[in-house]
C-alpha cells in the first residue's frame, strides 16, 4: 500500500468507526464529519466551509515586513499526518486541513493576507525557514532554548503530549520510571523525543533501564505498529492521541504530560526567522484574535479549547537544551 493510500485508509477508517457510533445513538453523522465521544464534529472534507475568519487590522498589519506585504501571500510551511485536529489530510487525500491551519488563516486575516500553505517532513520545515522559501513554521511547534537561539516565537496553544498504548494495555503510568525496559515510539527531531531521552538519562542515573526508542515520522505508521503491538506506547501530542484513542477505540491515555518536562509549561508557537519582524506581528494578530474570540471558536471548533492562551509571549522560556 502506497504512502498515500494508507493516508487515506487512516483517515476512512476514523470516519467509519465514529459514523458507526453516531448511527447507534440514533444520528447519523453527515458525510465528511466524525463526532469523538465528547461531541465535538470533526470536519474533514477539503472544501472547510466552516472555517472561522476574522477582520484585517491595518495598524498590525502594518508591522509585517514590506516584501510580504507586497506579494499578499503568508507562505506557511507545516507537517501533515492522517489523524486529526492538527493537520491532516482530508478525505481527498491531498488537501490538507486541521487546527493549525484555520489558525494560520486566522492569523493571516488579521495581518491581510491570504495563506500559501506548503508541506514537508518536520525538519524539512526549519530548513525551508532558514533559506527564506517559507515565512512562517506553524505546525504543533514547542519553544525550545535551542530553538530559541536561531528563531522568533509568538506562542498560540498551550503544548502538552500524551502516553497512548493498546486498549487493552496493562501497563500503568506514574513516572519516568515506568519506561524502563519499554519501547516507545516518537517522531524524530520533537519535544517528545526529548522527554523520552531525558527521562531515559535520568532513570540509567539510578541504574533503571533505558526506554528503547522506535522512531517514526507519519501517523500511518506509528499507529500501525501500536496496533500490531510492535510497540508499547507512542508518546505524542496531547491533541492527537485524544483524538484517536476516542475515535477508534483501539488505544488508550496512560498519561499526559507538559511538553517542556515536569518544571515548565511547554507552549506551542509560531516560529519565524530570528529578527524578520514577524514575530511581533504574529503576536498582536494572535492577541487580537483572542480578545475578539474567533480564536477560542477555532480551538473549540476541533476540541482544543482547554489548550488555550490568555496572551501570545514572545520568546518566552522553552524546554532546555539537551
Amino acid at each position: 500500500m502506497s504512502r498515500s493510500s494508507r493516508r487515506l485508509a487512516s483517515v476512512l477508517s476514523s470516519v467509519a468507526v465514529l459514523a458507526l457510533v453516531a448511527s447507534a445513538c440514533g444520528e447519523p453523522a453527515a458525510e465528511n464529519t466524525v463526532v469523538s465521544e465528547a461531541g465535538v464534529s470533526y470536519d474533514l472534507s477539503p472544501e472547510q466551509s466552516g472555517r472561522i475568519h476574522t477582520e484585517k487590522v491595518d495598524d498590525i498589519a502594518a508591522k509585517v515586513p514590506q516584501a510580504i506585504r507586497d506579494r499578499g501571500t503568508l507562505v506557511v510551511t507545516g507537517t501533515a499526518g492522517a489523524t486529526p485536529p492538527l493537520g491532516f489530510y482530508a478525505t481527498d487525500d491531498t488537501t490538507v486541513v486541521g487546527s493549525e491551519i484555520d489558525l494560520a488563516s486566522l492569523f493571516a486575516d488579521v495581518l491581510g493576507l491570504s495563506v500559501d500553505r506548503r508541506t514537508a517532513d518536520w525538519a524539512q520545515n526549519f530548513v525551508k525557514i532558514d533559506s527564506g522559501e517559507n515565512d512562517a513554521f506553524i505546525s504543533n511547534v514547542t519553544v525550545t532554548e535551542e530553538r530559541k537561539e536561531k528563531y522568533d516565537f509568538a506562542t498560540y496553544r498551550l503544548d502538552n503530549v500524551a502516553l497512548e498504548v493498546p486498549t487493552d494495555s496493562d501497563w500503568t503510568f506514574t513516572d519516568r520510571k515506568d519506561i524502563a525496559g519499554k519501547k516507545i515510539g516518537v517522531s524524530s527531531g520533537t519535544n517528545q523525543e526529548q522527554l523520552l531521552v531525558d527521562w531515559n538519562t535520568q532513570n540509567g542515573a539510578e541504574g533503571i533501564a533505558p526506554a528503547e526508542i522506535v522512531y517514526y515520522q507519519n501517523a500511518a505508521d506509528y499507529y500501525l505498529a501500536l496496533s500490531s503491538k510492535r510497540i508499547d506506547g507512542y508518546l505524542g501530542p496531547n491533541p492527537s492521541a485524544q483524538y484517536h484513542s476516542s475515535s477508534t477505540g483501539e488505544s488508550k491515555i496512560i498519561g499526559t504530560f507538559s511538553g517542556a518536562g515536569e518544571a515548565l509549561q511547554g507552549e506551542i508557537a509560531v516560529l519565524v526567522k530570528k529578527d524578520s519582524g514577524l514575530a511581533e506581528a504574529f503576536a498582536e494578530a494572535i492577541d487580537h484574535t483572542i480578545e475578539n474570540g474567533t480564536y477560542q471558536q477555532v480551538l473549540d471548533k476541533w476540541g482544543l479549547g482547554g489548550e488555550a492562551v490568555s496572551a501570545s509571549e514572545i520568546n518566552p522560556p522553552g524546554l532546555p537544551k539537551k
